[in-house]
This record gives C-alpha cells, sequence and structure tokens, in this order.
C-alpha cells in the first residue's frame, strides 16, 4: 500500500509540474512577439567585410508598385539558394526576384546590399526602402538577411522577407527583440516619391 501511494503522490507531482509548464507555454506563444519603437533601435553590428558600394537603378518604379508586388507573394515557402517562386525563396532570391519583376537589376546575394543605396535611419524608412540584417549570428559582421519595409506608422516598422525559422517562407514581420539584435541599417533605393 505504500508503494502504490508514493506512486501515486510522484504522478500527481508530475502532472501539476506538466500543467503548470503547458499553460505557461500556451500564454508566451499567444502573446507574440513584442515590436519594438524604431526611435530607439540603433544597430550594434560592427560589418567585418569591405563591400563596394552599388547603385540600383530604380527607373521609373514606384515604391508602391513594387511592394504591391512582394505581398503578393506572402506564403511562398523558403528555399535556401533559390529564387524562384516555384521552388521557395531564400531572402535574397525573394528580393531578386521581385525586383526583377519589375527589370531592376540587383544583386543575387544579401552581402551585396551591405552598401547599396543610401544609408537612412530606420525612424525614417519608409515603403520600398531595404532594410538589412546579419544572418542568425548577430555577431557575424556581415548581413545575411534582409527584406524590403511595408510601412512605417509611428514608428512602428513592417517588413517583407523570407524567413527560414517557424512559420517559414514570405511573411510581413515587425521589429521584434530577434529583429532588434540582427539590424544592421537601412538603405534606400527609390529616390523619387
Amino acid at each position: 500500500m505504500k508503494h502504490i501511494y508514493f506512486l501515486s503522490t510522484r504522478i500527481f507531482f508530475v502532472s501539476m509540474l506538466f500543467l503548470s509548464s503547458c499553460h505557461s507555454g500556451r500564454k508566451a506563444t499567444t502573446a507574440g512577439p513584442a515590436e519594438a519603437n524604431t526611435r530607439d533601435i540603433r544597430s550594434k553590428v560592427v560589418l567585418s567585410k569591405k563591400i563596394p558600394a552599388r547603385t540600383i537603378n530604380t527607373g521609373q518604379v514606384n515604391a508602391d508598385a513594387l511592394v504591391d508586388f512582394a505581398e503578393t507573394l506572402v506564403g511562398v515557402p523558403y528555399k535556401y539558394g533559390s529564387a524562384r517562386k516555384d521552388e521557395g525563396f531564400d531572402c535574397s532570391g525573394f528580393i531578386y526576384y521581385v525586383f526583377s519583376h519589375f527589370a531592376i537589376p540587383v544583386p543575387r546575394t544579401s552581402s551585396d546590399f551591405t552598401n547599396a543605396g543610401k544609408a537612412i535611419p530606420l525612424a525614417d524608412s519608409r515603403r520600398g526602402d531595404l532594410i538589412l540584417f546579419t544572418g542568425s549570428n548577430p555577431k557575424s559582421g556581415v548581413v545575411g538577411h534582409m527584406g524590403i519595409i511595408t510601412e512605417n506608422k509611428k514608428g512602428r516598422v513592417r517588413f517583407i522577407h523570407s524567413a527560414s525559422g517557424r512559420g517559414a517562407g514570405v511573411m510581413v514581420s515587425g521589429m521584434s527583440q530577434y529583429f532588434v539584435d540582427r539590424y544592421v541599417k537601412v538603405v534606400r533605393v527609390f529616390t523619387k516619391e
């Protein structure tokens, strides 16, 4: 009888622990990541590679038209090394595909965008600007991820990109702490308003 009491007591405590952790997990996932206000965000990334400056000639293409087209691609899956809609995109493949749709030549790799266009403060970013991040390692010193700004409303920036994490593929994100830690800069390639 002692053995049964001991066993049932252990099962009770293990069950309580499990139920407590499930509750915490659910609470954390429904809340979602907090987004930072861009006025408080400054890049802490020290770039380690010299990348030549380059100009991206957007011609007469309107930034809104380009972002509108990019937004039609939400849900296309992630695929490393791909710039093909039917296969999926990696982050720079997504940018390459969107800009190519408008016959705008751009680099194929995210690091080659490091010194493209004109660097501007994140707080001044607008629809159509490119936002650059390191890859998954914030200390890498190399641009390894990028997206296109879709909006900046009262300092709350959102951008469209192709991500490899959970819910992988083309999506719109805000500046959660994950992106704040990896933020490099914003570059403006559309000079006409």
